[in-house]
């Protein structure tokens, strides 16, 4: 499997339908988690975005997955960047 770091991009206008859907998000990226599809993920400090690592066979896979996040269902996310990512040193053993 390959890994992707995937940039959500938030703008404030959308704050509110976040704020409404963060907690399905971040049941949905619990149980990736737990999946093992999602390897690690968080928002930014300065509100702007978040990032999360996750494992798939391909980048349409990748973006497939990621579809099945309610915050791109409710469109609560402004942008989204998806990138293959080569691990030198960590934890996922790539």
């Amino acid at each position: 499997m390959t890994i992707f770091a995937v940039h959500y991009t938030y703008e404030p206008a959308k704050a509110a339908v976040r704020d409404e859907h963060r907690p399905l998000h971040r049941e949905w990226l619990g149980e990736e988690f737990r999946a093992g599809n999602v390897l690690a993920c968080g928002p930014y400090p300065d509100g702007s975005g978040a990032l999360i690592l996750i494992q798939a066979a391909s980048l349409d896979a990748a973006e497939a997955f990621l579809a099945n996040d309610p915050f791109n269902a409710h469109r609560a996310v402004d942008g989204i960047r998806v990138v293959e990512w080569t691990e030198v040193f960590g934890p996922f053993g790539s």
